[in-house]
């Protein structure tokens, strides 16, 4: 069976209407990952407060704690470039927060973006079934 012109055009236009879907897909599971990581933060960060001179467990990573004493509640944070600011636990929420919310508005954008693709993937549909 030989592809003719128009198949091969909309074969082409599906590959690519896939491959966008795949990317859109990918950004957006990574950015709900980064929501989850922040909501986890913000969870910690809340147990700290009222503990000031007791004995907590930090998690150093990958399923490791330690035991540490809590001295301050003050937070040190870093705002980027490794610049680093001390910030109460009331301040860091409220920039975790500020930077989930930011996720949020990238996540329901990649959302709109993945409808647009569907949206024109639908047209193109309708296009082979009416002729």
């Amino acid at each position: 069976m030989e592809i003719n012109e128009k198949q091969q055009e909309l074969i082409y236009k599906f590959n690519l209407f896939q491959q966008q879907i795949q990317q859109i897909q990918e950004q957006v599971q990574m950015i709900e990952k980064g929501i989850n990581d922040l909501n986890e933060l913000e969870k910690g960060i809340v147990e700290i407060k009222g503990k000031k001179d007791r004995e907590i467990l930090s998690h150093i990573g990958k399923g490791i704690f330690i035991r540490t004493k809590v001295i301050s509640e003050d937070l040190v944070v870093d705002i980027g470039k490794k610049n680093f600011v001390k910030k109460n636990i009331e301040e860091t929420r409220a920039m975790i927060r500020k930077q989930t919310g930011r996720l949020m508005e990238m996540k329901e954008n990649l959302n709109s973006s993945l409808e647009e693709v569907n949206s024109e993937m639908a047209k193109v549909i309708e296009g082979i079934q009416r002729n």
